[in-house]
């Protein structure tokens, strides 16, 4: 997955993108949550492959996990 996810401070102000594109992680997150499916997502950016969007997927899944502290 580090293979697939990239960050450069020279590009999308550093976010995490797709091997080095400029289609951020969260680009592919938003349009999955617009209810686009990994078909419509590979048919509109042909340079993108399944692996990466399942890259991103659990790039964002383990970003978020992490543990919260209730007081």
């Amino acid at each position: 997955m580090s293979s697939r996810i990239t960050h450069n401070p020279d590009q999308c102000g550093g976010r995490p993108c797709i091997r080095g594109m400029r289609i951020r992680v969260q680009d592919i997150l938003e349009l999955y949550a617009a209810g686009q499916s990994s078909e419509q997502i590979l048919a509109d950016f042909p340079d993108l492959a399944a692996e990466d969007l399942k890259a991103a997927l659990a790039y964002a899944a383990r970003e978020i996990d992490h543990p919260v502290l209730v007081g």
